[in-house]
């Protein structure tokens, strides 16, 4: 199973991972500690709530308007 990971820099160092389909969050070092944590972090979730996925999810940005 092919999942998404969104990796953003922690104000105190490393990083934080996301896993937007199930919602798992955690953090590592680096990037690859990271990764890994999460790939643990969701598989643990998925033993827990399995999920069946339709079709691939479709991950973009988009842009609002600044607050005054």
């Amino acid at each position: 199973m092919e999942l998404t990971a969104i990796l953003t820099p922690a104000p105190e160092g490393g990083y934080v991972a996301l896993n937007p389909e199930t919602g798992t969050t955690t953090q590592g070092e680096t990037v690859e500690e990271a990764l890994s944590n999460l790939r643990e972090a969701t598989e643990l979730y998925l033993e827990e709530f399995p999920m069946t996925f339709v079709g691939r999810s479709l991950l973009t940005t988009f842009r609002v308007s600044e607050y005054a």
